[in-house]
């Protein structure tokens, strides 16, 4: 619990906007509670309440919530590696838990100690529901807190994020996949409809490590 309290802290404005937004394109605070607890996937829903319509195009929207979280893949595929103590469904069961926040402070932990089923359930349990009841509380109180751009809540998101990646921080190699990462998600953005940034991105980072890490075998042999 410790250890996720800031996350917890900077997932909270984030949840209150995205309740807030919600609002704003007509769900109501029961739906939006729904909608946390169902997805429990921040950036998926923030691309949800972007073109969501009515009525709503669940084809659309899944595609679109499915190239956002496809980076999933790889990293319950990374984590799956370090939960050893954890039998078939309950590995099956923590990796529907993930978020990055977790994903990363469970990795940080994997490094240190070995990855425990209480452990994770302490830092998976009260983020999801800050999550979720932060999601119920914007969309109550959405219409006292006014336009979320205008208070500049809506930069909380990506400010977590740049703190996430700062802790990976292993020097110039990481720089060159954050990089390669950011322009490839640019530029895909700028050119390409819809968020194919996303997997852009992250295909681009990952094209980067395996090449840094290739450069890195050659120097040591």
């Amino acid at each position: 619990m410790r250890a996720i309290s800031p996350l917890i802290a900077a997932v909270i404005p984030i949840g209150l906007v995205f309740g807030a937004v919600a609002v704003t394109k007509g769900l109501s605070p029961v739906e939006t509670a729904l909608m946390s607890a169902l997805v429990f996937a921040g950036g998926s829903q923030f691309v949800a309440m972007d073109i969501w319509t009515h009525p709503a195009s669940w084809t659309s929207v899944g595609f679109a919530a499915l190239l956002v979280n496809i980076r999933h893949v790889l990293m319950s595929a990374s984590l799956g590696t370090k939960m050893q103590a954890f039998g078939g469904r309950r590995r099956y069961f923590a990796c529907l838990f993930l978020a990055d926040e977790i994903w990363a402070m469970a990795e940080f932990r994997a490094g240190l100690a070995r990855l425990t089923p209480a452990w994770f359930a302490g830092l998976a349990a009260p983020f999801y529901l800050a999550w979720v009841l932060s999601g119920l509380a914007g969309a109550t109180l959405g219409a006292f807190l006014g336009d979320p751009v205008a208070l500049g809540l809506d930069f909380a998101f990506p400010a977590v994020f740049i703190v996430l990646v700062m802790g990976f921080w292993k020097g110039p190699e990481t720089g060159a996949v954050l990089i390669a990462s950011g322009a490839a998600a640019v530029a895909t953005q700028h050119f390409v409809p819809g968020v194919w940034y996303v997997a852009a991105g992250a295909v681009a980072g990952l094209l980067a490590a395996v090449a840094s890490g290739s450069r890195r075998v050659e120097v040591t042999q």
